[in-house]
């Protein structure tokens, strides 16, 4: 294998399937990237077995082959070269990078100890990128990134929903439900279970193109991106029952403008340390935020809002609140609870698609 490539374009290559490549896996060339030329297109690909992350990218190939280049040092060594033309060669055993006046010498891993990936069967499904990313940007934060809790609770539920496309992840402390109507990607009652470690890679990549392509298999899912695939394997299991979660109505409503409200918040959370919740007391034209932590000091302030419902106080994770408010479309924000111990619904008062649901943190 030879080709030369601008040295720019293969770092960004090399970046992106990078992150898809196992870093303490025992099979040694999942550390690696499998490398194909074939004329003048070079694709390279990373894996864990769970993740898989291609790119295809135009170089002034010369000789075709293929290679598994370890993946770290063979990055490591393009992104420290002059800006120019990179050249590499390959042969069975090592692959030469020379640029200017640098040449490194690297060994490569046995090229048929790379696995063969299976492709996902289905019928491929076009979506708006900058529609998935926005609903992606707005539900994925709320999947568990626990690896001790239940796998299920790591994926984001993606389900066909009147005439449409849901998409839902919860930690079981908090719960982001986000429609998309008339995106047409399953069948009726399908549903899937996607890693939210794939989808957050995706997010990464979806502003690259206007449409990605999405085809589902019985146990993977491949979405395609302008010049970089991603394939990844479904979660198997059951989804919790988060209809069930989300109350029918809530006699206590609060109206308050998003920006101020994500403002205060961030400014009372200065003073909740080690765990300590933000106390919100809902009132008569007037949300008062309190934050206290013993030896270190409190914080409180005001902000305006309308209310309707019963007066009382109720307290949440800050970063849980900041984080469904940053999120949450619109100037104006409604937060409905029954009461201090029950779960409390944040949605805007312009747009029904988004609803995010958050349990309260008990206090004294």
């Amino acid at each position: 294998m030879k080709f030369r490539c601008e040295r720019d374009v293969f770092v960004e290559a090399l970046g992106a399937v990078g992150r898809a490549v196992s870093a303490r896996s025992s099979a040694p060339a999942l550390s690696g990237l499998h490398a194909v030329l074939e004329g003048n297109h070079l694709v390279l690909t990373g894996t864990d077995l769970d993740l898989t992350i291609s790119s295809t990218l135009e170089v002034n190939g010369e000789q075709d082959g293929k290679a598994v280049l370890p993946a770290k040092l063979v990055t490591d060594i393009v992104r420290s070269l002059e800006p120019g033309a990179v050249s590499i060669s390959a042969d069975a055993d090592q692959a030469q990078i020379t640029s200017g006046r640098s040449q490194f010498a690297v060994n490569l891993y046995p090229a048929d100890e790379f696995p063969q990936l299976p492709e996902p069967g289905g019928e491929p499904v076009t979506i708006e990128s900058a529609l998935l990313a926005d609903a992606l940007r707005q539900v994925v934060p709320a999947a568990s990134s626990d690896d001790s809790r239940p796998i299920v609770l790591t994926g984001v539920l993606m389900t066909a929903e009147a005439g449409g496309l849901r998409l839902v992840a919860t930690d079981s402390y908090r719960l982001a439900v986000r429609d998309l109507p008339g995106t047409s990607v399953l069948g009726e009652n399908q549903h899937v279970l996607i890693p939210s470690k794939a989808l957050n890679e995706l997010t990464r990549v979806l502003p690259s193109a206007e449409e990605v392509t999405l085809v589902l298999g019985e146990r993977d899912a491949r979405f395609s991106i302008g010049s970089i695939t991603l394939t990844t394997r479904l979660i198997e299991g059951e989804f919790p029952n988060y209809r069930g979660l989300i109350p029918s109505s809530q006699p206590n409503r609060l109206l308050a403008s998003r920006t101020a409200l994500i403002d205060a918040v961030r400014r009372v959370r200065l003073l909740a340390r080690e765990a300590t919740p933000v106390r919100l007391t809902l009132g008569d034209e007037s949300l008062e935020l309190l934050a206290l932590t013993q030896d270190v000091g409190q914080a409180s302030e005001s902000v305006d809002a309308k209310y309707e419902g019963t007066e009382l106080t109720v307290a949440f994770n800050p970063e849980f609140l900041l984080n469904g408010l940053e999120v949450t479309p619109g100037d104006e924000v409604s937060l409905e609870t029954v009461d201090a111990l029950k779960p409390a619904l944040l949605r805007s008062t312009e747009s029904s698609d988004f609803l995010y649901l958050l349990m309260p943190v008990r206090v004294s």
